[in-house]
């Protein structure tokens, strides 16, 4: 009745962490009881909160309390081995399907606490007992629960195979060291692990070296961010301020000129109406002139008549002028032109500096460039659609394909004129601005012609070198002749050597300053790299040789 009511009580003696009889009991300052192996564990995960709990309660301790074991409990427990009674474990110290059991226990078996790979068998906790107080057994080599001991039996020779080939790399027993493999590199099964552990250790150690280099890599990096946003934020500070300063002198000077518009007024207005009163004064004698000659030639006394002709008649011509002379109607319209052309001129210095300066923006780089692709696979992930802009073609140029393809011919089309326009060079640009990675390709029939990359502030009028593709220092161009390659910046031509093609595959990488030209056909090869610093945003373009070619930018799929 007595072992039934203990038995009944088992449970009361199971850790809750490892859900195995307790060893080495201590109690926590809640109450519960651990393994003390098991609490110490598991307050090892919580060290950097420096808050530990009890993982039954949950209650909270800080400091980390000092464990004591419990001598109650552990007397308890020798106390009940000594008597003979056996505490029963509780079910989930049993083993289930997953579980590797104790092969000794009979009936229902015991979760396995160690595999013994000198007797290939596991042991339950009971069933261990001999191997730590038998002197022999103490020699044997224990290890985790294992349910592939059998796989440590020679299959031929059902021997523990304790021997390694290093010849076939694979683990033997002894007998298979002095038959099958007697002329193969054999150590045994412990001096290779203890090799390949050696082996581990230094992976180990460069594993741990790269961890503490990237963990410095990471913290560059956070200072390097730091850097960043304190940077961008004194940037935008001080663009906010400058900005503020231009609106100010913008204002300010808009009110100069409103303050002299209404000066001038006053002093037209002013001399207006003198003139107005001058002439109203002139009028009112005019008046009275006329009622006094009147009143004369109505005269009947010809004595008075005669008497006050001569002083009535006389009549003095104005000093100015009968007429008044007006300007034609503009005003003020010359003021609100010369501003308009301000703005003008404003907005253009504007939109070019803007350019400018969005891209010195773009040029914030802190990490190296990416690995410049190889593979035409490797280009595509950076393929671009790229457009014409009709009013940078010269007028002889026809565009078609949704501006993606241009002829030459022979006669003009009808284009308005603008200020983009080569007026000399049978050229073209794109609308689109590069200033990121980029990848196009161009395919040419006919004769050939070039293909070309232009800063926007080009020249466009007439065939100068500035003007054409090549020739100057603001573009960079590949002549595709049917004969070969040649490569042209700054007046100066390269010979390329390279497989012909009517398809040519332009990669940039504005960034990085990488130019490259490619012969695409059924293979890829590269014609021409330019390492340089672009310090504007590009634009593709093409320049034409022959009347009837046509070039076009190929839509990649």
């Amino acid at each position: 009745m007595a072992q039934q009511e203990a038995q009944l009580d088992g449970a009361k003696f199971c850790c809750s962490i490892c859900l195995d009889l307790l060893k080495h009991p201590v109690t926590i300052p809640c109450g519960h009881s651990y393994c003390m192996i098991c609490i110490n564990n598991f307050w090892d995960g919580e060290d950097e909160r420096e808050i530990y709990s009890c993982p039954q309660c949950r209650q909270t301790f800080t400091p980390r309390p000092v464990l004591v074991k419990n001598t109650m409990l552990a007397d308890l427990m020798e106390e009940l081995k000594k008597t003979g009674l056996q505490v029963a474990a509780a079910d989930h110290c049993y083993a289930g399907p997953e579980d590797v059991a104790c092969d000794f226990c009979t009936g229902r078996k015991l979760k396995a606490l160690k595999s013994c790979l000198t007797c290939l068998v596991s042991y339950c906790e009971n069933h261990l007992q001999p191997h730590y107080d038998v002197a022999p057994l103490k020699k044997h080599k224990l290890v985790d629960p294992s349910k592939k001991l059998q796989e440590n039996i020679c299959s031929h020779h059902d021997e523990m195979m304790k021997m390694f080939c290093r010849t076939d790399q694979q683990r033997i027993c002894y007998l298979c060291s002095v038959e099958d493999h007697k002329d193969h590199d054999t150590v045994s099964a412990a001096a290779e692990i203890k090799e390949r552990q050696r082996e581990l250790e230094v992976s180990r150690q460069n594993v741990q070296q790269r961890i503490q280099d990237r963990e410095k890599d990471v913290k560059l990096l956070q200072q390097e961010v730091e850097a960043v946003s304190l940077s961008a934020d004194k940037a935008v500070e001080d663009s906010e301020k400058i900005s503020t300063e231009l609106i100010r002198l913008l204002q300010k000077r808009s009110s100069d000129v409103k303050q002299q518009i209404r000066s001038q007024q006053e002093t037209e207005v002013s001399r207006v109406k003198e003139l107005q009163e001058k002439l109203q004064q002139e009028i009112t004698e005019l008046k009275r002139k006329d009622t006094e000659l009147k009143q004369l030639s109505h005269t009947e006394d010809h004595t008075q008549f005669l008497h006050n002709y001569p002083s009535l008649s006389q009549f003095s011509e104005p000093t100015d002028s009968s007429s008044i002379n007006i300007r034609p109607l503009r005003y003020f319209e010359d003021v609100t032109a010369a501003v308009s052309e301000l703005r003008d001129k404003l907005q253009n210095i504007l939109k070019e500096e803007w350019t400018n300066l969005s891209l010195t923006v773009t040029e914030v780089d802190i990490l190296l460039s990416q690995t410049e692709p190889k593979t035409r696979d490797e280009l595509f992930k950076y393929s671009c659609e790229i457009t014409l802009d009709s009013n940078t073609a010269h007028t002889q140029l026809l565009l078609s394909e949704g501006n993606r393809k241009a002829k030459l011919l022979s006669h003009k089309q009808c284009y308005s004129s603008h200020r983009d326009r080569f007026t000399g060079c049978y050229q073209i640009l794109s609308k689109e601005s590069l200033t990121e990675h980029c990848y196009w390709e161009v395919e040419w029939r006919g004769g050939g012609g070039y293909v070309a990359v232009a800063y926007n502030n080009i020249s466009r009028a007439g065939r100068s070198n500035e003007c054409k593709f090549g020739n100057n220092d603001k573009s960079w161009a590949l002549d595709c002749d049917t004969n070969g390659y040649t490569f042209w910046f700054n007046n100066i031509s390269t010979a390329i050597s390279g497989p012909h093609s009517s398809r040519v595959g332009v990669y940039l990488d504005h960034r990085a300053g990488i130019l490259s030209f490619y012969s695409v056909s059924e293979t890829m090869t590269l014609l021409h790299r330019v390492q340089t610093t672009f310090t504007q945003p590009l634009y593709a373009g093409f320049r034409f040789n022959y009347v009837g070619d046509t070039a076009e930018l190929r839509k990649l799929n």
